[in-house]
């Protein structure tokens, strides 16, 4: 018996690189510098891994020549890519589009006889298609409104917050609905929905508030019966969508309504404001039933513009380990692709992703992100169990799978400038092995 070992150490220049295998030895009495591994103890099923299809990654990628196009997808769909199998879109746009649009412009269209996705047909559907051509598994979607076309808002427009019109709630949930069975038809089936991005944020770009009573009156009484009446209520809505510092009030004041809460299959989160990790393990905790999901994050030039690349890479790791160590099933990085400056964006909201196109347009670049990324959705497959762990120090991060197959999978991420040894240790057996400073692992096993 022998354990995997993949790393990616910006150091050395090793990105997802499979070192020799270690071989495991009988326990003694192993004690110091220990993680533990107990696969019997076992916690939420893990749902996928991916990111948003915005406007601004299909623009890049059709920007490419391409070869490079194929080669971009098959870096996170392909067999030999990282795996990514749960994906986002944008109902109507979001910051990252070229510019405002919505499926329907004329608030005298009562029935949406002009609403029309060409706007999607155009830049977002034919990447999808490319991605579903070469992904071994089905791909699993869900999609967000950032904004209701203006007409439906008490501000008269997309951008700037504003509030869904009550007199609009109806249409706005058969909009909803209209635009589900539509992707339907192009051979791609949304499976959750959120009710609104980032609904407490009063954004310069595609923006729109609900309290927590606005939401629950939206689910309880306008969009999950309407997805009943419509045919759709397998697909699962979720809350909240929004900062992890609110996570559990929000969803405590949501689902206190029983009839709402009859509707709601999940929370999402974003990660803007801190870990707060605590926060997913009570929602967690107090309602198990609910999936939570990681549904955006990236490195915001505001804020990190100085960072280096692997202050970037451990921000997502450490928020990775740590939400699945909280109770998250899946999780959701925001823009796959961006251009050299971090856009498109049509408000000037720049930001990082995993995969950055070249200013000549003819190729790109996979940041270290990427790598850290691909350490959890390369290798922790659709319907793993988190196990549980122990560690011996606050110094590393860890956390374990057990994948369907029985395969264990193990991250530990070193965010010091020291190296650490461990022994993992998994009853009578463990592997003696050194996590080089500043790097990630993953450690594989049956």
């Amino acid at each position: 018996m022998s354990l995997r070992i993949i790393t990616t150490n910006e150091n050395t220049n090793m990105y997802l690189q499979e070192m020799t295998s270690l071989p495991f030895l009988n326990e003694t009495d192993v004690a110091m510098e220990v993680i533990n591994v107990y696969p019997e103890v076992t916690y939420q099923t893990i749902v996928g891994f991916g990111g948003a299809f915005t406007e601004a990654t299909a623009y890049n990628i059709l920007r490419l020549p391409e070869e490079k196009q194929a080669e971009l997808i098959k870096d996170y769909f392909g067999e030999e890519g990282i795996g990514y199998n749960l994906c986002r879109m944008h109902i109507n746009s979001c910051d990252f589009a070229l510019d405002n649009y919505a499926y329907v412009d004329n608030e005298k269209d009562t029935e949406f006889a002009t609403f029309s996705i060409e706007r999607d047909r155009k830049y977002i559907i034919p990447i999808i298609k490319k991605a579903q051509e070469i992904s071994k598994e089905s791909i699993s979607f869900l999609a967000s409104p950032w904004s209701p076309p203006g007409f439906m808002k008490t501000t008269g427009e997309m951008n700037h917050g504003g509030k869904l019109k009550p007199e609009y709630r109806t249409a706005w949930a058969r909009y909803i609905a209209k635009y589900i069975k539509t992707y339907k038809e192009e051979g791609i089936e949304i499976s959750r929905i959120t009710v609104q991005n980032e609904p407490e944020a009063i954004q310069t770009w595609d923006s729109c508030i609900y309290t927590a009573e606005d939401e629950m009156i939206f689910v309880r009484d306008y969009l999950g019966p309407i997805f009943e009446e419509e045919g759709l209520q397998d697909v699962k809505i979720f809350i909240w969508d929004h900062n992890k510092e609110r996570l559990y009030e929000r969803t405590r004041d949501v689902v206190k309504d029983e009839k709402a809460n009859q509707y709601v299959a999940g929370v999402g989160f974003h990660w803007y404001t801190g870990d707060h990790f605590e926060a997913i393990q009570m929602v967690r905790e107090r309602y198990p039933e609910k999936e939570l999901l990681f549904t955006e994050g990236c490195v915001e030039y505001s804020r990190f513009a100085e960072a280096n690349a692997i202050q970037k890479a451990h921000m997502y790791a450490h928020d990775i380990i740590g939400n699945f160590n909280a109770g998250m099933n899946g999780y959701i990085d925001w823009n796959m692709v961006l251009d050299y400056k971090g856009g498109p964006n049509h408000v000037g909201n720049f930001c990082d992703a995993p995969i950055m196109c070249s200013e000549t347009k003819d190729s790109y670049e996979k940041r270290l992100t990427f790598y850290y990324i691909g350490h959890f959705s390369k290798y922790i497959k659709k319907g793993a169990k988190r196990i549980a762990t122990t560690k011996y120090t606050a110094d590393l991060d860890v956390v374990g799978f057990m994948n369907p197959d029985g395969e264990k999978i193990i991250v530990v991420l070193n965010r010091t400038a020291v190296a650490k040894h461990i022994a993992l240790r998994e009853e009578k057996r463990y592997v003696d092995l050194e996590i080089a400073p500043e790097a990630i692992y993953t450690l594989i096993y049956n």
